[in-house]
């Protein structure tokens, strides 16, 4: 009896290993789909460095209205611009450039360059990402501008 005990609980827990092998989670290389990889801004204007201190990563959805337009800033690191949904006009201050992004597109913005951003027909919701520093906000408004957000 003590044998027929020790074969049932046998065969169950080899049926227990056997479903949990079954639903193990399956191990693969992740698709990867590269957006922007840049060493100068949509101007044309190159990066030149990283700031030296700690490192501080900040993402920020940010929403414009309709044919809304940001206030003149700069930004004092490179970052990046990923349009989710509507459209951006992009403005350089000091050469009058303009570049239009749409949804799904991605570009490097302008750092230490004055420029805003403009909406277009539809609301325009932004992806940014900074590569700051603790303590250095990542847009700085020009002067006699209010803040970009």
């Amino acid at each position: 009896m003590k044998h027929s005990v020790r074969a049932v609980l046998l065969a169950a827990i080899c049926a227990s290993v056997s479903v949990t092998a079954a639903h193990a989670q399956k191990v693969e290389t992740a698709k990867r789909e590269t957006l922007l990889q840049a060493t100068s801004s949509w101007n044309g204007k190159p990066y030149t460095h990283y700031p030296t201190t700690q490192p501080q990563l900040t993402v920020l959805r940010v929403t414009l209205q309709p044919h809304t337009a940001l206030p003149w800033h700069t930004h004092p690191f490179p970052n990046t611009c990923y349009i989710l949904e509507g459209d951006l006009t992009i403005h350089d201050r000091a050469s009058g450039a303009t570049h239009t992004y749409h949804k799904g597109e991605v570009f490097g913005e302008a750092d230490n360059a004055e420029h805003r951003g403009e909406a277009g027909d539809k609301e325009t919701v932004l992806l940014l990402t900074y590569a700051g520093t603790p303590g250095v906000p990542p847009s700085i408004p020009a002067k006699g501008e209010k803040p970009e957000y």
